[in-house]
């Protein structure tokens, strides 16, 4: 059996689905499945074994460990707005803190979502070199959380005999409809232009940014999703991982690669960062790659145009989920 934890989130039913496309049906989903109504649909058409509330994990895992092979953990709280360390340190320390100590303890392999929130403003640079770790200064709450868990992971004299952290930068893609606030900037703006024709981005509160000119590095949900299946197959070279595209792109060629998917001209508006989140933006991500493509993985990564495009056209288009 493979564990799949927040199995209802984006990331989480992507991987699902990803997972029954290679014929893996034996699968634990885990998740607060009465926590949103609007993440439902992401379980539509998923082939799996059980169904475990978070809560009672554990109480699961003490009964069932020795039948369980991998373990994708995925869920965390991930809103970066949320202030309350507390929530933080429940769900994405000492939840994860718990999980691998188990699989520690039952020789069981483990890959585990960490984030580029770590990074901070980038002033350490994004590659994911652990002697660095200690280094970064993540700018939030939820960002510290992942580094932290991360340190601890490391600093752990015994270990699983394969482990994985990996670094999501800004992911993208089908089943992300419930997240709202957080959900991708395609998302939204794929929305704001049906409504009203155009789009809002970010204006720019640094002299050396034109507006919209800000870069992330976007990578999209399928090839997240790949990266986890290769290290389903691959079970070695434990250790932390970025996972992004590894090119920067900017809002504003984001915005022009949705107008274009929808065969319209490009409007965008400018619109000041909010206030709670000024301080705390990223102007500028992207992954340092090198250490996953020196372990074996080969297969490239989809543009940002050719991404939005598929995304668009043919789950956002067709109200699609996958």
């Amino acid at each position: 059996m493979i564990v799949v934890t927040g199995a209802e989130g984006f990331i989480g039913s992507c991987l699902v689905a990803c997972l029954n496309q290679q014929n893996f049906n034996d699968l634990i989903l885990v998740d607060d499945f009465d926590a949103n109504p609007q993440r439902k649909k992401n379980m539509l058409g998923k082939v799996f074994k059980a169904k475990v509330e978070r809560k009672v994990f554990f109480e699961w895992m003490d009964q069932h460990a020795h039948e369980v092979q991998f373990v994708f953990h995925i869920g965390a709280r991930t809103d970066t707005t949320e202030k309350d360390e507390a929530i933080f340190k429940e769900l994405n320390i000492d939840f994860s803190k718990r999980l691998f100590k188990a699989c520690t303890t039952e020789g069981i392999p483990i890959v585990y979502a960490s984030s580029a929130a770590t990074y901070g403003n980038g002033e350490n640079g994004y590659t994911d070199d652990e002697v660095k770790l200690s280094a970064l200064e993540p700018l939030n709450p939820y960002g510290r959380s992942k580094n932290e868990f991360d340190k601890w992971v490391l600093d752990q004299p015994v270990k699983p005999y394969f482990w994985v952290s990996l670094k999501f930068f800004n992911v993208f893609g089908p089943n992300e409809n419930h997240k709202q606030r957080m959900a991708s900037v395609v998302y939204h703006a794929y929305h704001q232009i049906k409504e009203t024709g155009k789009v809002k981005l970010f204006k720019s509160h640094r002299d050396d940014y034109k507006d919209g000119e800000q870069k992330r590095d976007f990578i999209y949900v399928k090839d997240l999703c790949d990266v986890c299946m290769f290290f389903l197959f691959h079970r070695k070279n434990s250790g932390i991982y970025n996972l992004g595209s590894g090119h920067a792109r900017t809002w504003n060629a984001v915005a022009e690669s949705i107008f274009k998917a929808l065969q319209l001209p490009t409007r965008i508006e400018y619109i000041p960062i909010p206030e709670d989140i000024r301080e705390t933006y990223q102007y500028f991500t992207e992954a340092n790659m090198q250490k996953l493509i020196r372990i074996g993985y080969s297969k490239p990564f989809l543009t940002v145009e050719d991404a939005v495009t598929d995304y668009v056209q043919n789950y956002l288009e067709e109200g699609k989920y996958i």
